[in-house]
């Protein structure tokens, strides 16, 4: 028996699971390539700036700048920006990234979220669907006979709806807690950056009222010191069917 067959069998319930099975797979898909990209440059990118703070502002915010394809980028060179801040600016700053490149990390979490919920009630309505479909033929009269033995035959074919249904739904938690898991991540990340990056600037605030195009050296090793910028929390993830 091909897959084809069982999609078939499974009842009209097995066409809205396809649909949402093909969403989930869409955003799974890009999350995958999305963390991918973050975590593999993500380090190297801190250690770079921060580094760089310690001796000249100006190459650690050409540095920021040249990576602001990256969320951690985009985080540290925001303060960066502006001309001249005072301490509360600059942690303003960060903050106030933070979040915005927070709530990014977690785009498609809902659509996840959804599947999550509505795959297991349309792979049990199929289900309900079949069940009703197949008792219907049944006659008092007819039980214990061979007329009835296509029945079970029937009721086994309208299973196929509910177990799909959990199959779409079981792989979809399974990414999107592991997606929840790198959010956090994230959430220390971004906290440990932009701690330091504050504790820098408390020591020798930059001036970039006369910044000129700076030379981006390639490598740094001077030591770094952690800060108290104070990072968002992520949210509590949503109670998910058991």
């Amino acid at each position: 028996m091909d897959i084809l067959d069982l999609f078939y069998k499974g009842g009209p319930a097995m066409w809205p699971l396809l649909v949402l099975s093909i969403l989930a797979l869409s955003v799974i898909f890009e999350r995958i390539w999305f963390w991918l990209r973050i975590l593999t440059q993500e380090k190297q990118i801190v250690d770079r700036i921060l580094d760089a703070a310690q001796d000249n502002w100006e190459v650690a915010a050409d540095i920021a700048r040249l990576a602001s394809h990256q969320p951690v980028g985009r985080f540290l060179y925001a303060p960066l920006r502006f001309a001249k801040t005072d301490a509360e600016t600059f942690r303003l700053a960060l903050e106030a990234t933070a979040e915005d490149e927070l709530a990014g990390m977690r785009r498609g979490e809902k659509l996840l979220e959804a599947v999550i919920a509505l795959a297991p009630l349309l792979g049990l309505l199929g289900t309900v669907l079949g069940l009703i479909q197949s008792l219907r033929s049944i006659r008092i009269g007819d039980l214990g006979t061979e007329s009835t033995a296509g029945v079970t035959t029937g009721i086994g074919e309208s299973l196929i709806s509910t177990a799909s249904g959990l199959i779409v739904a079981i792989i979809s938690l399974v990414f999107y807690r592991l997606f929840q898991s790198f959010v956090v991540n994230q959430v220390k990340v971004f906290r440990k950056a932009g701690n330091e990056m504050e504790l820098l600037y408390r020591q020798s605030p930059p001036d970039f009222s006369n910044r000129t195009s700076a030379i981006v050296p390639e490598n740094f090793t001077p030591p770094r010191k952690p800060g108290k910028t104070r990072i968002p929390e992520p949210p509590e993830p949503p109670n998910t069917p058991n």
